[in-house]
């Protein structure tokens, strides 16, 4: 029997994977979508689009939802969007 061995993700694989789950949410019951544009250091720059790019709410999208649950697993990132 082998051995199961954990994978390594780095800090940045982790992160896209975790917005990719994330906008497969909000693609499928909002009609909207996150993207990853870029991470420098603790800042994580994305870009909301679709239904999204127009809501009135996307700042409380941006801040609270997509921030909040990339906060969960790493405290320090900072969040911000992107044109």
């Amino acid at each position: 029997m082998t051995p199961h061995t954990e994978p390594n993700f780095s800090k940045e694989e982790q992160i896209a994977g975790l917005i990719d789950q994330i906008s497969a949410y909000i693609e499928q019951y909002h009609h909207g979508y996150v993207e990853l544009v870029e991470i420098e250091g603790h800042v994580i720059k994305v870009r909301l689009g679709g239904a999204c790019a127009e809501c009135e709410l996307s700042t409380q999208t941006l801040q609270g939802w997509v921030g909040g649950t990339i906060r969960q697993f790493f405290p320090d990132a900072e969040v911000v969007a992107v044109e």
